[in-house]
């Protein structure tokens, strides 16, 4: 059978009828432990932490959206990239995005380096920015694009060709456009990092992390890092992702058509200053996106005019549709305030440099009508003075 497009993967990918009794679903593997007939003789399976039917079948989807090899499934997105690290030594240095999302930076700034690690933070915006910081202790170079909350665009084929050149690992962070988006491992990546918490999940209704890859020596060493360290998800968490993971197809091309029309709006309204999405011409590098994204995604961000943050904590206040709160990816549409919410474990001057300003709003376009949430921030901006 030649290879399954997108959608029919989302659906059938890694995946096939439980061996047990045939359920088309993965049952949820709710035990800790597997009988073994003699000791190290098992069905596949002897630990919960080691294996489980459940999480083994979300990990197969993974990796087949991803067009590689080996998933793996942790109990959140930081679980994976604390994974990824865990593959350094004192002394390596990593390269990544100056506009990164906050937990990402909380964990490299006040847990790896601790542990030796140098990071060095750079605008990718021109991807070879990054040739000026490699040094003969580069091993990894961490890359968000879309970046969080700025949406700004990396040249994945290009990074790839430059960390092919000096044989580092390269790692993508895709949770903002996820594999029906963007499949960074065929434009050269060694590694691709979900929150699947946010869009493969889809729903607001679990937290995990998953990682997938194409080398076998990588998968093993990371494999062996998941199981000596722990942080994996639970069989009930899996099963809702492999559910969300369903519908993903359908799902991301209504946020992108949602995005399109809400980002339009606010891009020719009067108290907006500018707006931060890839599908607008204005946008720095949306050739690039066009060039490596199959659209250009749910995520939405905009500045208040005058850089006013009482304005914009006022906007947030009255919206009545999208709901203030953390996180994204869910059919339902979220608004956030960077500065104090998802990003505020980065120092003032840090995220100013990045372009996070304190009249910074970040929006998860979910897939409701496009009228009614053009309508809601439609209310919501006429309550505030700028």
């Amino acid at each position: 059978m030649k290879r399954m497009k997108f959608n029919t993967k989302t659906i059938h990918g890694g995946q096939e009828p439980d061996a047990a009794y045939g359920s088309v679903m993965p049952p949820i593997y709710q035990t800790s432990t597997f009988a073994q007939s003699s000791p190290g003789v098992h069905k596949g399976f002897e630990y919960a932490r080691s294996g489980n039917p459940t999480r083994h079948a979300l990990e197969k989807a993974l990796a087949s959206l991803e067009n590689g090899t080996f998933g793996l499934a942790f109990g959140s997105g930081l679980a994976a990239i604390d994974a990824v690290l865990k593959l350094l030594k004192p002394g390596d240095e990593v390269i990544s995005t100056r506009d990164l999302y906050g937990g990402t930076y909380r964990l490299f700034t006040k847990i790896f380096e601790d542990f030796g690690i140098v990071f060095h933070l750079v605008d990718m915006n021109e991807a070879s920015n990054i040739e000026a910081f490699i040094t003969p202790k580069t091993r990894l170079i961490w890359v968000e694009t879309p970046t969080n909350p700025t949406l700004n665009i990396i040249d994945l084929a290009l990074i790839a060709t430059i960390a092919k050149q000096h044989k580092i690992l390269f790692a993508v962070d895709n949770t903002f456009a996820t594999p029906y988006l963007q499949q960074p491992l065929d434009l050269g990546a060694d590694l691709v990092m979900h929150s699947a918490t946010k869009y493969l999940g889809g729903h607001s209704d679990l937290v995990m992390g998953a990682l997938v890859v194409k080398d076998e020596a990588l998968a093993k060493r990371l494999y062996f890092i998941q199981n000596a360290s722990g942080a994996i998800c639970g069989p009930q968490d899996a099963f809702l992702a492999l559910r969300g993971l369903k519908t993903l197809h359908v799902r991301m091309q209504r946020h992108c058509e949602n995005a399109k029309a809400v980002a339009e709006y606010l891009n020719q309204h009067l108290k907006i200053d500018k707006v931060y999405w890839p599908g607008l011409e204005s946008h720095a590098n949306h050739e690039i996106a066009k060039g490596q994204m199959k659209d250009f995604g749910g995520m939405v961000s905009f500045t208040i005019k005058g850089n006013n943050y009482e304005a914009a904590i006022k906007m947030l206040e009255q919206l009545k549709i999208f709901t203030l709160a953390e996180s994204l990816g869910g059919v339902e549409s979220l608004a956030g305030h960077p500065a104090s919410m998802t990003h505020a474990s980065i120092p003032k001057a840090e995220r100013e440099r990045a372009g996070i300003v304190d009249a910074m709003i970040r929006l998860s376009v979910g897939i409701e009508d496009e009228t009614d949430l053009i309508a809601d921030l439609e209310q919501a901006l006429h309550s505030i003075a700028v």
